[in-house]
């Protein structure tokens, strides 16, 4: 882990607080967006100083009331309140309690039993560095002529850097492309081997364009929202998806889309009329 993702991550969720958020006035002469250091510091009950070591990564041990002061100053949601504790934890002992270090490349019975009644829901699970490890009929449909499933396995943020397939199946490219890298860092940050190792591939595969996706994605990528997806067969899509973490040492998550709206139910549907046996 860097030495300064603790700090990247403070700084990251200081500087997206309006300071009107927390009582204090804009003003017109502020060089930092959200907050300035001090402001926050006096606000968590904490010295400049000690704020200053922890964003710099000088000091990597906060203790729990230290972390539970700055996390209530900042709003951070409940995902965000437990990430901050584990980059915490990470810092001061080197690898997150917890964070399996194996790469495993399956899935439960019982998580493709879910998958199988999730049908015809696009649907997929996937490990901490974007691996697709298992996957419904309904997301082959989806994804099949895209060239995302054609690499084994395939994966995620791989797909999104280094195919050019991929501009065209993400009409909101940018969009997918920090929330991709977003999710990299983070399991990277907790001291993944193999996701630290895929963002130094993807360095060197697709440079810039990821390089400075990654380094600015300091804080926790979003588990809810919605993507455009380009068909070649169904045309424009609006899914809305849900991300659902399992519960599972490797931290698998499950990923859910669903029709955002009318056409595209309407699209998913002719889908899986024209595909049933996909697989």
């Amino acid at each position: 882990m860097s030495e300064t993702e603790l700090g990247a991550f403070l700084r990251a969720h200081r500087e997206a607080v309006p300071p009107a958020a927390v009582g204090l006035p804009n003003g017109t002469r502020r060089r930092t967006p959200g907050l300035r250091r001090a402001e926050l510091a006096t606000l968590a009950g904490v010295s400049v100083d000690y704020l200053t070591r922890l964003e710099q990564g000088r000091d990597r041990r906060p203790s729990a009331q230290v972390l539970a002061a700055l996390a209530e100053t900042l709003g951070l949601s409940r995902d965000e309140h437990i990430h901050l504790y584990r980059l915490a934890k990470a810092g001061g002992a080197g690898m997150c309690q917890g964070v399996a270090t194996t790469r495993v490349l399956t899935v439960r019975p019982t998580v493709r039993a879910l998958l199988d009644r999730l049908e015809p829901a696009p649907a997929l699970v996937a490990n901490r560095s974007g691996d697709l490890l298992a996957w419904t009929a309904g997301f082959a449909r989806l994804a099949g002529l895209t060239g995302l499933l054609e690499d084994e396995p395939p994966n995620l943020v791989r797909y999104v850097f280094t195919d050019p397939r991929a501009h065209d199946v993400h009409p909101d490219w940018e969009m997918v492309a920090r929330e991709r890298a977003a999710a990299l860092r983070t399991a990277a940050a907790l001291g993944d081997p193999y996701a630290a190792a895929l963002a130094e591939e993807l360095t060197i595969t697709a440079g810039a364009r990821f390089r400075d996706r990654f380094e600015g994605a300091a804080a926790l990528p979003s588990r809810t929202g919605v993507e455009r997806w380009a068909h070649q067969e169904a045309g424009e899509l609006r899914l809305a998806y849900e991300s659902l973490e399992l519960p599972d040492p490797d931290e698998q998550r499950l990923v859910v889309y669903l029709a955002s709206d009318d056409a595209t139910t309407a699209a998913l549907d002719r889908l899986t009329d024209h595909h049933p046996a996909a697989s």
